[in-house]
């Protein structure tokens, strides 16, 4: 990271961070991705059931990795506060933290997701399908979230590009074992769509062992000594951590679990809608990684000047974030709107899914714009450190206003399983105009504060 003085000098700098930025996320999510798409081959029953499995675990890893994020602005502002001594410290009771909360989540699920299965008005076989494949990914949670917080370090010294190389370098692996673990080929048990619970545990693994062989050898990372010494449990430091992370953890968890509950809502619908709904859902979070990866950039390049009391180059990468996003966003708008039954096709054979996903596409158009707003908006505001209104502004956005309408429309309407969707495009149309508002507030006070030192 460096200081930059005119706009062409932050557009390169920003354009080197969040690019390798979005490879990766595309990377990282091209494993669900896939796991989707061949557990889809597999049948309907096993692309059901690890959409309902998928539907479960999302909301729980977002909203815990949500918590770990906060280590990149935490790291960023000591970067740019020129406070480089107190990195390795910070990294180091991150991944304590992140081994203490995947053990809390492994427990929790041992004891409740048989609880919550039974509960769905599902198919046995879909409900077992379900169950192995959260089984399989279970023993990728540590280091899962272990690498969520040396992620954060890498990312936050700018250095984007080397999560990308990990991330691609890992990729290939979950399609192998997902080949081999859902088809049952060269000798492995065929397992179905919980084939790719496993798989991606597996990548997990390989994924957490490259970073730390990163760590240790290359520089500027060797330079840190981040574990080279073991430094004691500090449960004050787990405070700071939790008391910026907790709030980032809760608005993104109220985000992505309103998709989930969504899913879930849905399970009173046909196996074909699920499914449909699933695949339109999927491929929309795909698209989705552009203004999540130009929002994780701006909690850096922000962090990074306001750590340095730079207010003005603060609210200038904002704006370039934001414009890049609302660009793509038209794009994305324009791919959907043009390919929605051969995008279908990419999940699946069956007509009847490939029929319903196409229509559950168009609504899904009306996401881009919203988020293209909203989620650079709350990387800027991680940035600034400003966190606990914006958790407030997500819960009543997408609980309050998205969810009970769509249960509405869905239930008391001609809309069905269409008017989910519908309440889903409200809440996160409400998210994008609150934060925005939000936005300015938190730039005004912290421009006054520089003004008077």
């Amino acid at each position: 990271m460096e200081q930059t003085f005119t706009w062409k000098q932050k557009n390169k700098l920003f354009m080197g961070i969040v690019l390798p930025i979005l490879i990766t996320q595309v990377g990282l999510y091209l494993m669900n991705f896939v796991d989707t798409v061949m557990s889809g081959r597999a049948g309907a029953n096993d692309l059901a059931g690890v959409a309902i499995g998928s539907s479960l675990w999302v909301p729980v890893y977002t909203g815990l990795s949500g918590i770990l994020v906060s280590i990149t602005p935490i790291i960023a502002q000591y970067i740019g506060a020129k406070q480089n001594k107190k990195v390795p410290f910070a990294v180091m009771q991150g991944v304590y933290l992140s081994i203490v909360l995947s053990l809390f989540i492994f427990i929790v699920g041992a004891f409740t997701v048989d609880l919550v299965l039974q509960k769905m008005n599902l198919e046995t076989e879909v409900r077992t399908i379900a169950k192995d494949y959260l089984i399989g990914l279970s023993y990728g949670i540590i280091p899962l979230f272990v690498y969520s917080v040396l992620r954060s370090f890498i990312d936050a010294l700018g250095h984007t590009r080397v999560s990308m190389v990990i991330t691609l370098l890992s990729l290939p692996i979950n399609i192998v074992f997902n080949y081999l673990l859902i088809f049952g080929k060269a000798g492995f048990p065929r397992l179905g769509g919980a084939g790719a619970g496993y798989a991606t545990a597996i990548t997990y693994w390989i994924i957490v062992g490259i970073a730390i062989l990163i760590i240790l050898t290359k520089v500027p990372f060797v330079e840190y000594k981040v574990f080279r010494h073991f430094y004691s449990i500090s449960l004050s430091n787990w405070g700071s951590i939790l008391k910026l992370g907790l709030p980032i953890g809760f608005a993104i968890f109220f985000e992505t679990s309103i998709f989930s509950a969504v899913t879930l809502l849905m399970s009173s619908f046909s196996t074909i809608t699920i499914a449909a709904h699933q695949v339109a859902i999927n491929f929309g979070s795909l698209l989705y990684m552009i203004p999540l990866s130009i929002s994780m950039a701006l909690t850096i390049v922000v962090g990074f000047e306001v750590g340095a009391k730079r207010n003005p180059d603060a609210r200038q990468y904002t704006k370039l974030g934001i414009g890049y996003a609302l660009l793509m966003a038209i794009v994305s708008a324009a791919i959907i709107y043009f390919f929605q039954e051969p995008i279908a096709k990419i999940y699946s054979t069956n007509p009847d899914v490939i029929e319903l996903t196409s229509q559950f596409l168009i609504y899904a158009i009306f996401f881009q714009l919203s988020d293209a707003i909203a989620a650079p908006i709350q990387g800027a505001l991680r940035g600034y450190k400003d966190v606990n209104i914006t958790f407030i502004m997500t819960l009543i956005s997408y609980w309050v206003i998205g969810l009970p309408l769509g249960y509405v429309l869905a239930n008391y309407t001609e809309l069905a399983a269409f008017g989910y969707w519908i309440g889903l495009i409200a809440g996160l149309a409400a998210g994008a105009i609150t934060l925005t508002w939000r936005l300015l507030i938190v730039q005004r006070k912290s421009s006054a504060v520089n003004e008077t030192l």
